[in-house]
């Protein structure tokens, strides 16, 4: 069973900058799964931000958050990170890290992802 563990989350204002990260907790290279971040804010469904295929090479994100935000990843130390510069009000969401066992395909829907972080919150004051 493979554990992921969100960090970095809090409070900022608008047009700051958060870097979140996302540990392996179980131990097992990272680097044979494709990760993606994705996050859900109140009332609304759970929407992809951005993956990164497992050896780093290709990454693709949510028009809504490109040129703002930047994936990346450390196989090494089993870390997933999601910098997030000129943050908006509607970033506000609790975001999860994911985990697909195809390690070349970056997918955009939550239910083709094998494994979940418990999230972290993000509150951008306007």
């Amino acid at each position: 069973q493979v554990q992921l563990v969100e960090s970095g989350g809090g409070l900022v204002q608008a047009g700051g900058s958060l870097r979140l990260s996302c540990a392996t907790a179980s131990g097992l290279t990272s680097s044979v799964y494709s990760m993606g971040w994705f996050r859900q804010a109140p009332g609304k469904e759970r929407e992809f931000v951005g993956g990164i295929t497992g050896s780093g090479t290709y990454k693709r994100y949510a028009d809504s958050v490109k040129g703002r935000f930047a994936i990346s990843r450390e196989n090494a130390k089993n870390s997933l990170y999601l910098q997030m510069n000129s943050l908006k009000a509607e970033d506000t969401a609790v975001y999860y890290c994911a985990a697909n066992r195809d390690t070349g395909t970056i997918v955009a829907a939550p239910g083709l992802y094998d494994y979940w972080g418990q999230g972290t919150q993000v509150t951008v004051s306007s």
